[in-house]
C-alpha cells in the first residue's frame, strides 16, 4: 500500500505554499498600512506559518540524513557549498 501524497497531513500546506504565505504576510507588515488589530493577526499567522516551514525542514534533513546512512550506522556527510553560477 503506497501513496504518494500521504508524506504529509492533508490538512498542512506543503513547504512551498507556506513559504509564499509567509512572504505575503511579511509584505503586508512591512507596508505599514494594517491597523493595529490586523497586524497582530498577521504576525500570528506568520509565526505559525515560519513554524510549519520549519517542521517540514526539519522532516526534510531527517529524510536526507535516513538516505545518507551507510549499512555501519555512520552517516556519509559533506558540507554544502553553493555553486556560484546559481
Amino acid at each position: 500500500m503506497t501513496s504518494s501524497s500521504s508524506d504529509t497531513p492533508a490538512q498542512a500546506p506543503d513547504f512551498e505554499q507556506a513559504l509564499a504565505a509567509l512572504e505575503q504576510q511579511v509584505h503586508r507588515l512591512e507596508s505599514g498600512d494594517l491597523p493595529l488589530e490586523e497586524a497582530l493577526k498577521a504576525f500570528e499567522t506568520g509565526v505559525q506559518l515560519t513554524r510549519q516551514c520549519q517542521q517540514a525542514l526539519d522532516s526534510a534533513e531527517q529524510k536526507v540524513r535516513l538516505l545518507l546512512a551507510r549499512a555501519d550506522g555512520s552517516v556519509d556527510s559533506q558540507p554544502f557549498t553553493p555553486r556560484e553560477d546559481a
